[in-house]
């Protein structure tokens, strides 16, 4: 038994109707199709990626004119470009297998289970350390099943010790995604880069040999197709079929070592101006405005700079789409070096400002960072634990998201800017007050006159801290562009 992955009916998709199919890849350009329908959340992100990468793959626009004439699919053409790149993309058999080594591998098999990067590792079981990973879920895998575990490792390959490299944007990328809301096709095509087809099928990674990386070889994208930034291949892995099904991978160290590649669907950041740069990587936990600067929306200062860079298909979509509505989606497994947190979805708006709004909307979200911090510092004498004054900050974030978007109608409206900025300020005090009051007012009347002289004293400063004063204060305004307050001013800032 085996599955060719471009010629047999494998993907799972939901209808507009809510009912349910399994197609070949080229039958995406399906109208009726909303999305896909894996039943895990990684799967449906790495399947995006790979459906894209297939395009760039075989039949990319070769610019942005080209892009917008093809809007509208041609599956016979779809059909017929991806046939030639049929003889690659076969997951199993004696040839070249999909994103696996071209020779066996010596070696004992692992259980399936490894493809899973929320799976529980060799010392996490021998430790018994798994609280937030899981063991032995998966004994045995379905072709289709595993086919998207395996693209999915390999493109999101976490540290794997012993010489197994992550995948070229390090363990767990964060990934940006463009969607014009109008079903799977559409999702897909808004994020297919320009270029040109691939030739030969030996630039794929797995129809010649491993650049074995024992030393310090490594690939690099003036010596590959960009295509290959879709079809990484840095596990050497090869799968191991019983009753038509995978029952175990053996895997062999030092797969490709990838060096300067820059994938089109992931934000990057330098850590100083001329440095080498570095994919971003998810937070864990809830992805809010305070993440957007150079992901979802430009930070005119970082960009220009070059420390801050937002993925290419985001940026190409305000040149090829004429400013048509569309949101954001951003994903990624959230790692603390080897160990997965959690895997984030978030969606957020996709918006096209002038600059001058662009610099505003940067300022909003740093000025609210100082606000944040501010109220860290506040709550010192009322709460000693710091990873709970953490959390509070975290809320913070979260109950001002949305005044903070009820603002981008303003920003794309052009609406004075200085009167945004003293709504902000004021918007982002009283949740700062409420949540400093919240931990503060129950029970200060049995604490001790020193500890109550304290809170009442951090409470004061809090609020010169809005009124411009202070550390966090002085840098807020600055980044609001609103003045300074005179120094003899201060003591008139009163209790709200």
């Amino acid at each position: 038994m085996n599955l060719n992955l471009l010629r047999d009916p494998w993907l799972p998709v939901v209808m507009h109707d809510g009912s349910r199919r399994t197609i070949a890849p080229w039958q995406i350009v399906d109208p009726d199709i909303a999305a896909l329908d894996w039943p895990r959340m990684d799967f449906n992100i790495a399947c995006l990626e790979l459906l894209i990468g297939l395009i760039l793959l075989a039949d990319p626009p070769e610019d942005d004119e080209a892009w917008r004439a093809r809007r509208v699919p041609d599956p016979n053409r779809l059909r017929e470009r991806l046939a030639r790149f049929e003889p690659a993309f076969n997951l199993l058999g004696d040839g070249p297998r999909f994103l696996q080594d071209l020779e066996p591998l010596p070696g004992q098999p692992s259980s399936p289970d490894m493809l899973f990067i929320d799976s529980a590792g060799e010392s996490t079981e021998k430790n018994n350390a798994d609280l937030m990973v899981w063991r032995n879920r998966y004994p045995s895998l379905p072709l289709p099943f595993a086919a998207m575990a395996l693209y999915t490792f390999q493109a999101f390959a976490p540290s794997g010790g012993a010489g197994n490299r992550t995948s070229m944007r390090g363990g767990g990328p964060q990934v940006t995604l463009v969607d014009p809301g109008q079903g799977l096709w559409a999702l897909i095509w808004a994020n297919v880069p320009n270029g040109q087809a691939c030739e030969p099928l030996e630039q794929l990674p797995w129809m010649r040999a491993t650049v074995v990386s024992s030393g310090d070889k490594r690939v690099w994208p003036q010596e590959r197709h960009p295509a290959q930034a879709f079809f990484g291949m840095p596990r050497r892995l090869r799968l191991v079929v019983g009753d038509g099904q995978v029952t175990g991978v053996v895997q062999r160290p030092h797969g490709n070592n990838y060096a300067g590649w820059v994938h089109p669907l992931s934000p990057y950041y330098r850590m100083k101006v001329g440095s080498e740069l570095l994919p971003r990587h998810p937070p864990a936990g809830l992805f809010g405005y305070r993440h957007w600067l150079g992901i979802v929306a430009s930070d005119p200062q970082q960009e220009n700079d070059g420390l801050r860079q937002r993925a290419e298909v985001v940026k190409a979509w305000f040149e090829r789409s004429n400013n048509q509505p569309a949101q954001m989606i951003v994903a990624g497994w959230a790692m603390s070096n080897m160990k997965p947190l959690d895997f984030s979805f978030s969606t957020a708006p996709l918006i096209q400002l002038s600059v001058q709004a662009e610099y505003l909307l940067a300022g909003l979200v740093l000025a609210a960072d100082q606000f944040a911090l501010a109220l860290r510092q506040a709550l010192q004498p009322v709460l000693a634990d710091s990873a709970a004054r953490e959390a509070l900050r975290e809320h913070f974030f979260a109950l001002t998201q949305a005044p903070f978007e009820r603002h981008l109608v303003d920003l794309q409206t052009e609406a004075d800017s200085v009167h945004i900025a003293h709504q902000w300020r004021d918007e982002t005090r009283s949740v700062a007050l409420r949540l400093f009051d919240a931990q503060a007012l129950p029970g200060l009347a049995e604490r001790t006159p020193e500890a109550q002289r304290e809170i009442i004293k951090a409470r004061q400063m809090l609020l010169a801290n809005f009124a411009g004063y202070g550390k966090y204060g002085k840098a807020a305004y600055a980044e609001l562009n609103l003045p300074l307050p005179s120094k003899a001013k201060k003591k008139e800032v009163a209790p709200a």
